[in-house]
């Protein structure tokens, strides 16, 4: 009897360990909640169909048991894909992750999933490229949309994909590519706004350290060369190209500037080289003013308050948000954000008696 009852007790510490150590399916949600399965399963596929009350009483069943959907085998099993696709083209480029956030944030509100993830690699000589394997998993995990953030060199691959995945690119420029809907600011009209400003504050010698990232950094180099001359400056105008998008490329190009007695102002591609070249006039203690592109979060910071064109990333974030949420949209499209211009501590007026004889004052 003894040896029964120990046995017997064992078998109900497994059952119960058994029990514990389960995780919780749809079917347990839907006991929990006292309605039926196929709620459950609506609730977390079409959310925007159930009550508020029923879906709170899901909701709360789901949060006591642990239990999550698991949204990429959903996806797998039914027709058309349950989730959306995020790629973004450079993680450490905080006006991606801001972008990234905001949308992020968007689609949580409707109950909707998402994937976010980087292909962009960088092969023997440090030039990034989209790597096709991973591009080719998220594809073969079958979501519903894609969204680029930013530019992607070779972008025209994704030209490959299935015509019936909508493609969404944010802050980037297509090329090669029929079938996408873009979201972006007007880089011409954001390089005016610089150009302006610098004017007014009595600047001519204006130059323009040029990013590598392919067509976003064409435009925007144009957009600054139409501004000067524009303004009758066309003689003055000065574009120099950097290596790179980030610090080093501003950093390695300002003490050039500084050396050569080029400019009273800069204008940086974006953020990230802007504060690289800050860093460069700090070193030798230029006076030179100090134009960014992107108003990252970075920009703001008070050791660093740097003038920059905000790109209107709020507006780009929530249309992005919108077309991800909206019926499928195919049709090739561009929505441009209207850009403005942040004025900070790094850009600062001319005084005659600095400009005699010598531009960098």
């Amino acid at each position: 009897f003894r040896r029964v009852l120990f046995r017997s007790a064992n078998h109900s510490k497994k059952c119960e360990m058994n029990t514990v150590s389960r995780k919780p399916t749809i079917r347990d949600v839907a006991a929990e909640a006292g309605v039926s399965k196929s709620l459950v399963s609506l609730v977390y596929s079409s959310p925007e169909s159930v009550s508020d009350q029923r879906k709170q009483k899901v909701l709360k069943a789901a949060e006591k048991l642990g239990y999550a959907p698991n949204f990429l085998a959903r996806s797998l099993a039914a027709d058309s894909g349950t989730f959306i696709a995020i790629l973004v083209a450079d993680l450490h480029n905080p006006l991606f992750a801001e972008i990234a956030d905001q949308i992020r944030l968007s689609l949580e509100e409707v109950g909707r999933h998402y994937f976010i993830t980087s292909a962009m690699i960088k092969d023997e000589s440090g030039d990034p490229f989209l790597d096709k394997q991973t591009l080719k998993s998220i594809v073969d995990l079958r979501p519903e949309k894609l969204l680029v953030i930013g530019s992607i060199p070779k972008i025209e691959i994704l030209e490959n994909l299935p015509k019936d995945l909508p493609i969404i690119i944010a802050s980037g420029v297509p090329t090669g590519i029929s079938r996408v809907v873009t979201v972006r600011t007007d880089e011409s009209m954001g390089m005016k706004m610089v150009v302006d400003h610098l004017l007014d504050l009595g600047h001519s010698e204006i130059v323009h350290i040029a990013g590598v990232s392919p067509v976003v950094a064409k435009d925007r180099a144009l957009g600054y060369q139409k501004a000067m001359r524009d303004s009758g400056l066309a003689e003055s105008v000065k574009v120099i190209q950097a290596r790179s998008d980030d610090e080093i490329g501003g950093y390695e190009i300002t003490r050039k500037i500084i050396q050569e007695n080029l400019a009273t102002a800069i204008v940086c591609f974006n953020d990230l080289q802007a504060i690289g070249a800050q860093a460069a006039l700090i070193e030798s203690n230029s006076k030179i003013s100090l134009v960014g592109f992107d108003n990252t979060y970075l920009s703001g910071l008070r050791q660093i308050s740097l003038t920059s064109v905000d790109p209107g990333n709020k507006e780009i974030a929530k249309k992005c948000a919108e077309l991800l949420i909206a019926d499928d949209q195919r049709a090739a499209k561009t929505y441009f954000a209207i850009p403005k211009l942040i004025v900070r501590d790094s850009t600062k007026r001319v005084f005659p008696s600095e400009t005699e004889g010598a531009v960098n004052g």
